[in-house]
C-alpha cells in the first residue's frame, strides 16, 4: 500500500504562499492546458506555455503537466531537471512520477475564461509539505476550494467525477435521442429536458438521491416501467443498469 501524500479530505489552510514572480510551465495544449494557463496568468503567476509536448522544456520553478495520463512519467522525466517543483492536473494517476497534482473538478471545453476556477473543487496532494502547498496555493489562486484526495483513493475518487459528468451525459443523450424518436427534434429536445435535468440537480444538491428520486420507481409503479423499457429500444440495456440502481436507491431509508 502506497504512503498517503495528500493529507486530510477537507479545504486546507497554510500559511505559505506563492510569490507573484513564481514562473509556471504549463505543458500541453488541450482543452485544461489553454484554460489553466489563462487563468494562471491572470491569477498574476509569469506563466509560459501552454507549451506542447515535443518544444524545449524552459527553466522555471513549476512544471504543470497538462498531458494525457500515458504521457505523465515521459513528460515529467524531461521536465525534472528544468523545474523545482513538476505537478499533473490528472484526477487518476498517483504521484509516483511527480511532486504534486491539482485537479480541478469541473469540465471544460477550451473556451472557457478564467474565472471557470472561481468556487470549483480541486483535489490535491503532494509528497512533501511544499509540494503540497504549493499545489493549494495554486488551487486558491486559481478561485478554487483545495482539497485532499490519497494515492489510495485516486481510483475512486475519479470514477465518482466520471459518474457526475461523463455518465451523466450517457444518459442525457439517451434521453435526447428517445425524444427525438417521439418526434421532438433533437435541438428542441434538449431545450425542453434542460428545465427537468436542472431542477434535478438543484434537488439532490439540497438533499441526495433518495430526497430528490421521483417517478415510476418511487411509486412503485411497474406497469409504466416496463411500458419505458419496451419503448427505450436500443438502449433497453442502459435503461436494465439505471432501474437496477435507481430501484437501490428508492429503497434506503430516508435520512433526516
Amino acid at each position: 500500500m502506497r504512503p498517503s501524500h495528500s493529507g486530510p479530505r477537507i479545504d486546507m489552510q497554510t500559511t505559505s504562499s506563492l510569490a507573484p514572480e513564481t514562473t509556471i510551465a504549463v505543458i500541453g495544449a488541450g482543452r485544461l492546458g489553454g484554460v489553466l494557463a489563462r487563468a494562471l496568468r491572470t491569477a498574476g503567476y509569469q506563466v509560459l506555455g501552454p507549451l506542447r509536448r515535443e518544444q524545449a522544456m524552459p527553466t522555471v520553478d513549476i512544471a504543470l503537466l497538462c498531458v494525457p495520463d500515458a504521457a505523465i512519467a515521459a513528460v515529467a522525466f524531461v521536465a525534472r531537471p528544468h523545474a523545482r517543483l513538476v505537478g499533473h492536473v490528472s484526477g487518476a494517476t498517483p504521484l509516483d512520477d511527480v511532486d504534486f497534482s491539482i485537479h480541478p473538478l469541473q469540465t471544460f471545453a477550451g473556451s472557457e475564461t478564467p474565472d471557470v476556477f472561481h468556487g470549483i473543487g480541486a483535489a490535491v496532494a503532494g509528497r512533501t509539505p511544499d509540494a503540497l502547498a504549493t499545489a493549494e496555493q495554486l488551487a486558491r489562486g486559481l478561485g478554487a476550494r483545495p482539497f485532499g484526495v490519497d494515492d489510495d483513493d485516486r481510483a475512486t475518487y475519479h470514477a465518482a467525477a466520471s459518474f457526475s459528468s461523463n455518465f451523466v451525459l450517457a444518459a442525457l443523450d439517451a434521453a435526447e435521442q428517445l425524444a427525438s424518436e417521439a418526434g421532438i427534434p433533437a435541438d428542441e429536445a434538449r431545450d425542453r429536458l434542460a428545465p427537468l435535468v436542472r431542477r434535478t440537480v438543484d434537488n439532490w444538491v439540497a438533499g441526495g438521491a433518495r430526497a430528490a428520486l421521483t417517478g415510476p420507481i418511487a411509486r412503485g409503479d411497474e406497469a409504466t416501467v416496463a411500458r419505458q423499457r419496451a419503448a427505450s429500444g436500443g438502449f433497453q440495456d442502459l435503461f436494465d443498469a439505471l432501474a437496477v440502481a435507481t430501484r437501490a436507491i428508492a429503497a434506503r431509508e430516508e435520512t433526516a
